[in-house]
């Protein structure tokens, strides 16, 4: 029935206008959209990976990672270096803007960094600021960040969520019921090619072009005038959406509604892999009990799970092409990241003998909790209805899924993790597996090697400290690596727009055809 509508809807988009299907060339204004809600339109007040690519557009960083050579290139700083092991020293450029007109100085990269880096900042993702010990002004366009201690991964850091505000935007918060300065609700001004105009939480984010954006910035100049954001939970309606004109850009199609498109060929559709990886967290730690409430806390049962699941034919069924199945909780191509770990292949037989040694020879019904690609959680759960696990499934969004993980109120539960696009084992491993709310094996020897890792500026101790972390966390199965994302992109032709695998796409490179 859904193929079906599809198909209709199609038929009935070819009828429209050439005006009305190519509303967004005409208006220049970009359209797009995901399922997902943004309710605070601010980088470090949320963490969804929709905020990581408002982020790029609206703020700028002191450095740029370029997204073919992997090279940092200076953006707001002209310049940088190692002064020692735990101290970056960098030059600030002159001449940039804030989109309310004040002059960036290094006197607000030295607030920004200081302030991220407060115990009572309240951002979310704390281990984005946690190694700095504080920024200072050594000269007129000279700031130096001084570590709490050695952390090669800085400059990925400084290159990916360390934006950069205003100094004086931090006074501005409103306070909450307690009297706290709630900093989620200050102004989103940068000085990036695109400045935010409109946020209405939950619904939309309005972007325009930043006419004054400084020239030689290495993101380039902005070609398209307008992008607006839309939340729109229904992917059958964003297609709809898309087809009709209403809609320019879209990602996370269904495999086989991608397929559909293709044939229809109203829209530009490809399949692109990304950083993110999926995974499926078990509560070795305990953390939601210990007994029947919580039959993950055996590891029979965490590895009958891990041989229940067919991660082969998921990828290649549901995720696309670009997909590959991974055994560790990396992402191949991170710095430390290896696949020479216990792995667990597809063997229902193996898992129902496993569960039943553990004393569940019947399954048990426990729930899922899960928030993106309803589908592939349906595909797992159907795998784990075949050896007797009945999973009722939990699908909400993102920000009400998290506080139930922090708050340990879900011990099984099937997420994703982008890495902010940062090529480095530390932006995952070591960000969900050092005893905090979102370490659910709580191993004291992960965290301990975790921190070698992050500590050593030799390759060689950071890759044997990680390769330990990796292995031990397998051997544990507290989480099931399954596979990484390949995302399959549906946008109008009239879109020239480009993929880039750490799943930002920059509307800032795109232009009309």
């Amino acid at each position: 029935m859904k193929d079906k509508l599809i198909i209709a809807v199609a038929l009935a988009a070819t009828a429209l206008t050439s005006t009305t299907a190519l509303a967004g060339k005409a208006t220049d204004t970009l359209n797009w959209s995901t399922t997902r809600e943004i309710d605070v339109a601010l980088p470090y007040y949320n963490n969804v990976r929709e905020m990581v690519i408002l982020q790029r557009h609206t703020w700028d960083n002191l450095l740029y990672r370029d997204t073919k050579t992997y090279e940092y290139k200076p953006l707001l700083a002209t310049s940088y270096k190692w002064v020692d092991n735990k101290t970056l020293e960098f030059k600030i450029r002159k001449g940039v803007k804030f989109h309310n007109g004040q002059t960036m100085t290094a006197d607000d990269v030295v607030t920004t960094y200081n302030h991220v880096s407060a115990k009572d900042s309240g951002i979310l993702t704390k281990r984005n600021a946690s190694w700095i010990a504080r920024a200072e002004k050594t000269g007129p366009d000279t700031v130096r960040v001084h570590l709490k201690k050695t952390f090669p991964a800085a400059l990925e850091y400084v290159s990916g969520p360390l934006a950069i505000f205003p100094k004086n935007i931090w006074a501005t918060a409103k306070k909450d019921a307690k009297g706290r300065a709630d900093y989620g609700t200050v102004a989103p001004i940068g000085t990036g090619p695109y400045k935010t105009v409109k946020v209405v939480p939950g619904e939309t984010v309005h972007l325009e072009r930043n006419p004054n954006y400084w020239k030689g910035s290495p993101k380039g100049q902005p070609a398209i005038n307008k992008i607006v954001f839309r939340t729109v939970a229904d992917p059958e309606a964003q297609i709809a959406e898309l087809l009709s004109g209403s809609l320019d850009w879209i990602w996370d199609v269904p495999k086989d509604k991608a397929e559909q498109l293709k044939l229809i060929g109203i829209a530009k559709v490809i399949n692109a892999p990304t950083m993110r990886i999926s995974y499926v967290v078990m509560d070795r730690a305990g953390r939601s009990g210990k007994g029947k409430e919580n039959p993950f806390y055996d590891l029979k049962v965490r590895k009958a799970v891990a041989h229940a699941i067919d991660r082969n034919a998921i990828a290649k069924n549901l995720v696309g092409g670009a997909s590959q199945v991974i055994h560790s909780a990396c992402f191949p191509t991170q710095f430390g990241c290896t696949q020479d770990v216990p792995k667990y292949a597809y063997n229902p037989g193996k898992a129902k003998k496993l569960l039943a040694d553990a004393g569940y020879p019947n399954g048990f019904t426990h729930d899922i909790y899960a928030y993106r690609q309803r589908e592939y959680t349906e595909a797992v759960m159907g795998y784990l209805g075949k050896i007797g696990i009945k999973t009722n499934l939990k699908y909400m969004q993102y920000k009400a899924l998290r506080g139930l993980v922090w708050d340990s109120k879900a011990p099984f539960h099937h997420m994703t993790w982008g890495s902010y696009s940062m090529n480095d084992v530390s932006a995952i491993t070591s960000h969900f597996f050092q005893g905090k709310r979102d370490d659910y094996c709580r191993d004291a020897d992960v965290t301990k090697w975790l921190a070698e890792g992050d500590s050593s500026t030799d390759p060689k101790v950071r890759k044997t400290a990680y390769k330990k972390a990796l292995t031990r966390l397998q051997e544990n199965v507290c989480w099931l690596p399954m596979f990484t994302y390949a995302k399959y992109y549906a946008y109008t032709h009239d879109l020239d727009f480009t993929a880039t695998p750490d799943e930002i796409p920059r509307f800032f490179t795109a232009k009309w055809k």
